[in-house]
């Protein structure tokens, strides 16, 4: 019994991912070609980015509702600076900048202020998409021709260049976790925050961090999705941030912090991405998608919780 926990525990992300897979070929022969894809990894390559920093505030046992926000002050910014005729690099540089600027405010205010990190995000997503709407007009913002497309549609070989941003990402996420002093204390502080200040760690700089993280990633995401599109736009990343947390939580991450790995996020990803990707195929309204994604959102929290309760028992 304990050996079949463990098990269930450590691998029911892979399985329930592998299941949606042979379903999703099952279901739509059009699934598994390599345009279809290919249209998946550019499609959910900013949200892989964006729930990798979700999940190292996620880890501290904190949550970030501003993402999608900074994900349209990202693609915003890009744009502006593109028609103001700066170059890409300096128009990244100063997206990513902004997205620093807001993760700072974000952990300032959870680390220093004692807010309660849902209350201090989710004002930061309320001013965020402010400033986004503020700089667009409220309108779509065109970028120059062949300025950032090339970006979003680019590939190399059959890869996409997204996917790689992608997946260069994700490693670095995975080394920091598994092989740095600042993963690993990040990961000891969701798990007991007082312990880590008794040992005399600046808990508050590393919480501070990690809201930096998610909002550079978050920029980092804004800037690929308006290279895909050539618009930066003040609505895009709507809904971003529950779909980050849901990759998250589907992942294996605990929201009382101390859990969570960077691979098993990205598989969480792909799972919605299933979802998504199938149900688009099938010509299902979008609404349908959303109780799906609940469900599976309810039952890998209920997994969650069993084996852990199992564990103990044993």
């Amino acid at each position: 019994m304990k050996k079949a926990t463990f098990f269930l525990k450590k691998y029911s992300t892979y399985i329930i991912f592998l299941v949606a897979v042979l379903i999703c070929i099952a279901i739509s022969p059009d699934f598994f070609t390599p345009t279809n894809i290919v249209n998946i990894g550019r499609q959910y390559a900013g949200l892989i980015i964006v729930s990798m920093g979700m999940l190292f505030v996620i880890l501290t046992g904190g949550i970030d509702l501003s993402v999608g926000s900074i994900v349209a002050l990202g693609s915003v910014i890009t744009a502006t600076c593109l028609v103001a005729g700066m170059s890409l690099g300096v128009a990244m540089m100063i997206a990513l900048l902004c997205g620093i600027l807001c993760g700072i405010i974000t952990g300032v205010l959870v680390s220093y202020a004692k807010m309660a990190p849902f209350i201090a995000s989710m004002a930061m997503m309320t001013m965020a998409r402010g400033v986004a709407f503020v700089i667009s007009n409220g309108s779509p913002i065109p970028t120059p021709e062949g300025s950032i497309i090339w970006l979003g549609t680019g590939a190399v070989g059959v890869i996409p260049t997204l996917v790689i941003i992608a997946v260069a990402v994700v490693v670095a996420f995975w080394f920091m976790q598994n092989y740095t002093s600042f993963g690993r204390i990040v990961i000891a502080i969701g798990s007991n925050e007082t312990a880590v200040r008794l040992a005399g760690i600046r808990v508050k700089l590393y919480k501070t961090g990690v809201y930096v993280i998610s909002g550079l990633c978050c920029a980092l995401a804004g800037i690929l999705l308006c290279s895909r599109t050539a618009i930066g736009s003040p609505v895009v990343g709507e809904g971003m941030e529950l779909d980050a947390i849901a990759a998250c939580v589907i992942g294996g991450a605990s929201l009382s912090g101390g859990e969570g790995s960077a691979v098993k996020a990205v598989i969480g990803v792909l799972i919605l991405a299933l979802i998504g990707n199938i149900m688009n195929l099938l010509a299902v309204p979008s609404y349908p998608q959303d109780i799906i994604k609940g469900i599976i959102i309810v039952a890998s929290v209920l997994l969650q919780t069993l084996t852990s309760s199992n564990k103990k028992e044993a």
